[in-house]
């Protein structure tokens, strides 16, 4: 894979606009390799070019070598590089082409106009994000003060200050003053402490009670700390309406310390992935400047490439390593203080695996894929066989069997759908598990969403078959009872699969997929986020399919099995639910501006225009499908947006909500 193609794969997609425009470069350099050309046609092809650069160089660079200062000399003359201060203490970089005059200069100012603009704008981005993640270390100090104390105090709640003082726990700072790397000048408190577990701060405390005789008495920190109240569940929601601040006093018990542990324990993976893609932003860019001084070199044949890459080396972005010292020791104490000092489980925790593809996976989507169109084919010919669709016994047969079934063909299509919907995401670079909040390793792919649609329309198709096949033969007349639980055994596998405890079948979105959902149906207890509202978009497509769902209900709760649906539509009950049911995703959901035909031919399905029974089964399907397909188009561009947003805000980060809220913050704002 070529640099550029690697460099796009690679970026930060919230990042994009600040890493170094590669391409924008290397179009500078083909401009100055088409003048050469022009002026000079005897100048070969880029292809025989690079072959006869590539075998001229080693002798060039072996002849040169043996004279450094003739080398610096000729460096010297090409490019001439001024560091410049601004906005205090910011470092912003000149180049001057010392060969401007020469045919063709004007394209190489360009360049080095471009590579400064370049240089400036990377280095800007980088300090800004390093002293963002400075100030949030700061803040995670503060954290783990709070939580040192909580610990002491939880494990010996008769304990008074002085005790406490003696007992205080051996601790590893985040920038210790011995630490070759210095993020910020902060004075070092209890917060510059390892946190020690509750079951063992008994024995370290008293192990290091002699050394910690002069440092702050870490339970002082308590008068000043409350408990931040993230609205976590309906009663907690409710009690806040009655409240007036969002802070609740601490209660010192074990309970409180493990949600406390929890959320600060999330926070410091949260601010590893941070630091991590820091450096990895680092990396590229430099990789990147280094490549295309080298594409330079090649194309001009002016040995500027060492005297430049020595300023990008001098610079912050490549000269800082305050990441690389917070990274080791976020590792240290993460791995001390929330595994136990298991390292393999800590880094499992920081440094989660991106979910691999796997053959398997493709096979059976294949394989599922095949098994569909076979069933598809075998069900058209059974119709045609047995002419149900020319027979007035079997136009009531499907207008019975098929809106049972319909629920799948719903399900399959709104799935197949998300599928298309996450290739194109991933087409395009669109960090949809960012802004969904997927778990990082557990997002699914348009592979997987795939493989479970064709999975459950072979089982929604084979039972379709069997029901044909079975009811319509007299010969299988005495299995007629088992053939109408079909449709019902089939609703309860996928009800059973999805609400299994068990680590199968992708448990973490099959989970986040029902908390979504309860957050719906909870809607005003809960505060809105993006993932909830557009599962509530995705559920207004989805009326007839909780028409079906009430169909279930009535058509095995009556107790009869002839003629069901005539039966359910003759029910009271039912064709109340037959109509709330159609409202009740629009009230989970405004109604949003999208394509007018699609979305008031929801009318039809509540209105109940007359019409003949298999037409209209027949119409409400397309514009159910319809609907479905609409949705699909609209999820792809919603989500897009979404992006650019993050895109235009350098988001690429969610926000952590921290477990202590200090009262001095809001006193230091007063003043």
């Amino acid at each position: 894979m070529k640099f550029g193609e690697e460099f796009k794969k690679h970026k930060v997609p919230e990042w994009t606009e600040a890493y170094m425009d590669y391409n924008g470069l290397k179009r500078i350099l083909r401009e100055i390799r088409q003048h050469k050309q022009k002026k000079h046609p005897e100048i070969p092809s880029r292809a025989s070019q690079h072959r006869t650069t590539s075998n001229m160089f080693p002798s060039e660079l072996s002849h040169q070598s043996s004279s450094p200062h003739n080398q610096r000399d000729i460096e010297d003359q090409v490019i001439d590089i001024n560091t410049l201060h601004r906005d205090g203490s910011r470092q912003y970089f000149e180049t001057n082409f010392l060969k401007q005059f020469e045919e063709g200069g004007e394209i190489e100012v360009m360049f080095f106009r471009k590579l400064d603009e370049e240089l400036n704008k990377v280095n800007s981005f980088y300090k800004d994000k390093v002293e963002e993640v400075t100030r949030e270390e700061s803040e995670l100090s503060k954290q783990m003060d709070a939580l040192i104390a909580l610990r002491i105090k939880v494990a010996q709640p008769n304990v008074d200050g002085a005790s406490s003082k003696r007992q205080n726990a051996s601790a590893m700072p985040l920038t210790g003053p011995d630490d070759g790397h210095h993020v910020g000048h902060r004075q070092h408190s209890a917060g510059d402490l390892e946190i020690i577990p509750v079951s063992s701060c008994s024995r370290e405390c008293r192990k290091e009670a002699n050394s910690n005789d002069n440092k702050e008495d870490p339970l002082e920190i308590l008068d000043h700390v409350k408990i931040n109240n993230t609205l976590e569940s309906p009663i907690s929601t409710i009690k806040g309406v009655f409240k007036d601040s969002k802070e609740d006093e601490l209660s010192f018990n074990r309970e409180e310390l493990k949600k406390a542990e929890e959320k600060l324990r999330v926070a410091f993976i949260e601010f590893y992935h941070k630091l991590h893609l820091l450096k990895h932003y680092s990396f590229m860019n430099l990789s990147a400047f280094s490549k295309i001084m080298k594409k330079y070199e090649k194309t001009t044949s002016r040995r500027a490439s060492r005297s430049y890459m020595k300023i990008v080396d001098n610079s912050y972005i490549g000269n800082s390593d305050e990441i690389t010292g917070l990274l080791e020791k976020v590792e240290a104490i993460f791995i001390k203080n929330f595994t136990n000092s298991n390292r393999k489980k800590g880094m499992k925790s920081l440094r989660p695996k991106a979910r691999e593809e796997k053959h398997t996976v493709t096979f059976f989507s294949g394989f599922f894929s095949g098994c569909t169109i076979a069933l598809l084919v075998a069900i058209i010919l059974r119709l045609e066989s047995l002419k149900l669709l020319n027979k007035k016994e079997g136009m009531q047969y499907i207008q019975s069997i098929f809106p049972l079934y319909s629920l799948f063909l719903y399900t399959v299509l709104h799935m197949l759908m998300y599928a298309a919907d996450l290739y194109f995401w991933r087409k395009y670079q669109i960090n949809y598990p960012f802004i969904f909040g997927f778990k990082r390793g557990t997002e699914l792919g348009y592979r997987e969403v795939f493989l479970l649609s064709t999975g459950l329309s072979v089982l929604a198709l084979a039972g379709f078959l069997a029901n044909l096949h079975l009811d319509m033969q007299s010969s299988t007349q005495k299995y007629k009872k088992v053939t109408e639980l079909v449709p019902l055994g089939l609703v309860t596998l996928v009800l059973v699969i999805t609400f299994c405890p068990f680590n199968i079948i992708y448990r973490s979105s099959r989970f986040f997929f029902i908390r979504c959902t309860f957050r719906c149906l909870c809607a005003p207890l809960y505060p809105v986020t993006l993932q909830d509202f557009f599962l509530a978009d995705q559920l207004t497509s989805q009326m007839q399919a909780f028409r079906s769902l009430v169909l279930y209900i009535c058509y095995y709760g009556l107790g009869e099995y002839s003629r069901r649906q005539n039966k359910c539509h003759s029910h009271g009950v039912y064709n109340t639910l037959y109509y709330v049911v159609a409202i009740i995703p629009f009230w989970l959901r405004f109604l949003q501006v999208a394509n007018i035909l699609l979305r008031i031919a929801w009318m039809q399905l509540v209105l109940e225009f007359k019409l003949h029974p298999f037409h209209k089964m027949t119409i409400i399907t397309i514009i159910s499908c319809l609907e479905i397909i609409r949705r699909g188009i609209w999820s792809f561009f919603r989500l897009e947006n979404e992006h650019l947003n993050n895109v235009g805000k350098y988001r690429a980060f969610k926000s952590v909500p921290l477990p202590f809220y200090y009262s001095d913050d809001d006193d230091n704002k007063d003043d």
